[in-house]
Formats: C-alpha cells, structure tokens, sequence
C-alpha cells in the first residue's frame, strides 16, 4: 500500500470526510456540503447514516466537486473521539470502497493534527491487510482496487514525519500477521528461524540454536515437545541494542508451536487446522522486535521465542513420562497437549539465567481455559510484579488490544505438586486451567519480575469487529508491546 500526504484533495478518485455523530460534519465537510447545493446533507437525511463509529455512507458523484466519490466515514461523538475512532473511522472508510474499482482513497484530515493524519494512514494500511500469499483464482471484483492512501493534511512534512514510526509499526504486525497465518508445511521451525534471521537487514542481532545446541545446553522439556516431529525444533534469540551500552536489557518470550496435533493426548479433528496459529506468542515477540529495530526504539531488548512441532509418533512423549528441565527441575508429562508451558520453562530459564533482565514477559496461545474464561476478545495477564503489569495494560487500550489480570494465588500451587517430580504439566482437572499453566511457568523465572499474557482468545478472529483486524491472524501483541516499551523503556 503506498501512502501519501498531500497539501488539497485535488480531483480525488474517492474523498473520505468525517462525520461525528448527529451528522456533524467534520473537517472540510461543511466546504463540500456548500459547494454541493446541501448534498450530503440531503443524502445524511435520506438514510440511517448518523455518523455512528464503524459506519460509512457513499455519496457518488455529487456535482459541485472534482471527487468522483464523496465517502462519508463516521467518527462517533465528538465528546469522545481519540485516537482509536480515528482508526476505526478511516479503516472503515478503506473497507466502504476497497472493492469499488477506484485505485485511490483521500482521507481529509487537514483540520487534524500531524500525528493524527499520521495515525489515519496507519489506520487504513491495517484494514488493508490480507493474506492472499495462496490466491490464485481470486476474481478481479473480488480483489481490493485501493493501491495508494493519500491523507490532506495541514502540515504535510510534519505528518510524514510522524508518520515514519507508525510506518514501523505498521510493517511489524503485518509481519506478524504473515507468520501466524502461514501454514505448518511452510512454516515450520526451521523455515521460520529463517525467517526471522533475515531481520538482520533491520540492525537487530539474531542467533539461532539447533538440536544439537539445544541438547548441550539442556532444553530437554523443549525438545521433548518435538521429539515427535521430523521437523527439528529451535530457539531463536534476537537482540536489539537501541539503549545505553551496558544498561540493563528487557525481556520478551514467545511461544512457537507452529503446529499443535496435541501429541499422544491428540486434539478433537474438528478445528485441528487452527493450531497452525499456535505460534501466535512467538509472532508477537518477533513483530515487537521487527518495530523496535524499524522505529530505532532507545532501549536494550531481548527477544526469544521457542519453536517446536507437536507431533505424535513413535518418537513422541507420552504421558507419564519425567523430563529434566533447563532449570534442574524435573517434570511429570501428564498431558502431552500441555505442551507450550513446556517450551516456555526452558525459554524462561535460560532468557533469565543468561540476560539477567530487568523483567520478562512472554506470550501465548497457552490454554483454552482462557477462553472459557474470558471469551474472545481479552489476553490473561498473570504476573508477579504489579509495575510490570499495569505497565502492559495500561498500553493496551491505547491500542485497542485488551487484556484482564488475573489472580495466581500460592495456594493453588498444590494443583501441579506430584509425588513423582517436581513439578507436573496440567493441574487438578479443568479447574482454573490457566493459572494452573502460570503457576507452572512462575516456577521457572527464578525470582524474575516476569508476566504471562495468555493470548489464546485473541491471536486469530473470525469475525472481527475491529476495521483495522482482518479475519484471521490479528497479529495481536505487537502494537500494546511496542506501547508499552515506548512509554515506559526508552531512554
């Protein structure tokens, strides 16, 4: 999608305009309206269009102006219109015409600030996000026509400018959004490592471990995992030096099964082919590392993200069986579908050991009990340090992407004790599932501030509300992490 900020709209293909609830007119609207003899206010009247947020009414051809399509785009009220009614306003303005012919979208925001025309690109290069990687029969009506965004904005050098962050950002979660929607015989361990290794090109140091490091060093809770898969697993660290050499670095982990079969505990056929987004905590990891090294973030970062493939064959764990962790502590496999905490005990481990970072956070699509819990549309936030939780949730709805604490309290702890090791890999029953799961990962931070944000609910949609979320991989993660650094990390 090319972007562009113009001085006028010109003779624009389409011009979208916003309305605030109660067909106020915004911007240059009450202008067009004159110089149409009252047209959109005459086609506001003759319809349901109110201005209402995530709404849109087509005016074509009104006589008077150059644009072939006046869009009008509702922006809600305009006691509350922020950031993220701007987003919705021009995703929903790209959506109300991607399929209309037109090669061009001018979004007005010449009464806005620069970094508000900044934010309605950004906005609209997100809706137009769409995995088309294996199209090849897609019809020509079917297919988006919008190629270029062109914003009217009152100081366009300073929207520019701003807008070269969001533009990070922006490449960052679509990034993300490729990798989760990919399929497992594309992207499995290694395809991925690679993947990740050409960040490089960024400024950001990435290393990848193989099997045979792997098992030198001890990921054996790791390896277990895929120790049913041909696939050979991996663990990619990625680093980002933006800060003070020598400062004290954050940390992120990101769970990667790129494909979950649930191993010998195997899943229910029906829906088995969505656990290609499994890796949906490491894609985070990934994309907030890809927009740090874009933006040029002034802060030390580590990245590290475990990537298996949980397969059952001859090969694979069972349950029953009792592996040595990264830490020295042993674990009973009592279901082998529990298996991204035991990629993340190794991860964790290590990443604490080795950085000694200021805190860790990791993400991942780690329990279904969040979903029973929290429905579609929030993480879980597990922590064990106030400050590093509020930090993510107060970045979250900044964003749009929300998230809901939730307790770990010791004396569940009793839930994953065994008298054969020390520790055990699911809980007592269904019974708080997922902080049973956090409660596991807690014991391998060794002490760590650290965070778990459980995104099983929010790592894939399938009927998005949101205009800048398509259906699909959400890429969910990258723009509250990258909140959150930026407020809170940078020098």
């Amino acid at each position: 999608m090319k972007i562009e900020f113009v001085t006028s709209a010109g003779a624009a293909e389409v011009l979208a305009v916003l309305v605030h609830e109660g067909r106020v007119l915004y911007g240059m609207g009450p202008q067009l309206d004159t110089a149409t003899s009252g047209a959109l206010t005459k086609a506001m009247s003759a319809s349901r269009f109110t201005g209402g947020s995530n709404s849109t009414l087509v005016v074509a051809a009104p006589a008077g102006v150059d644009a072939g399509i006046i869009l009008l785009s509702g922006a809600g009220d305009a006691g509350k219109f922020d950031d993220l009614a701007l987003e919705a306003a021009a995703g929903a303005a790209y959506h109300a015409v991607k399929l209309s012919g037109a090669a061009a979208l001018t979004i007005d925001a010449q009464a806005l600030t620069a970094d508000q025309a900044a934010r309605a690109a950004f906005a609209a290069r997100l809706a137009a996000y769409r995995f088309l990687k294996y199209r090849t029969t897609l019809k020509p009506e079917k297919t988006p026509s919008i190629e270029t965004i062109r914003v009217v904005a009152a100081d366009v050098k300073a929207a520019d400018a701003a807008y070269a962050a969001y533009s990070a950002v922006a490449t960052a979660v679509e990034f993300a959004r490729d990798l989760v929607a990919e399929p497992a015989n594309v992207l499995y361990p290694e395809e991925y490592a690679k993947r990740v290794k050409a960040l490089e090109k960024l400024g950001l140091e990435v290393e990848v471990l193989g099997e045979k490091e792997l098992e030198k060093l001890g990921f054996r809770t790791l390896l277990a995992v895929g120790q049913g898969s041909v696939r050979d697993s991996q663990v990619v660290i990625m680093k980002w030096n933006g800060g003070k050499k020598g400062d004290q670095p954050i940390a992120f982990v990101g769970k990667g099964v790129t494909f979950d079969t649930g191993g010998i505990s195997i899943k229910p056929a029906d829906g088995m082919e969505d656990m290609k987004w499994d890796m949906g905590g490491s894609a985070a990891v990934v994309g907030l590392m890809h927009a740090l090294a874009g933006r040029k973030a002034k802060v030390n970062v580590i990245g590290v993200i475990g990537l298996v493939e949980n397969m059952p064959d001859g090969a694979a764990q069972r349950p029953g069986d009792v592996v040595m962790s990264l830490s020295g502590q042993s674990v009973e496999i009592l279901n082998t579908d529990a298996e991204g905490r035991l990629v993340l005990a190794d991860c964790l481990w290590y990443t604490q050991e080795r950085f000694k970072p200021k805190f860790m956070l990791d993400l991942a699509t780690l329990t279904g009990a969040m979903i029973v819990a929290l429905g579609l549309e929030y993480a879980g936030v597990f922590s064990n340090s106030d400050e590093l939780a509020n930090n993510f949730l107060a970045a979250g709805p900044k964003v749009g992407e929300n998230a809901w604490r939730m307790p770990i309290p010791a004396f569940y702890e009793r839930h994953i004790d065994t008298p054969i090791a020390d520790v055990k890999n699911t809980g007592n029953g269904r019974a708080g599932g997922s902080i049973t799961a956090a409660l596991f990962l807690q014991r391998f931070t060794n002490g760590t501030p650290w965070a778990h944000i459980d995104i099983a609910p929010t790592a894939w949609v399938k009927d998005s509300r949101n205009p800048t979320v398509p259906d699909g991989a959400v890429g969910w993660g990258v723009r509250t992490l990258d909140r959150m650094v930026a407020d809170n990390y940078e020098s």
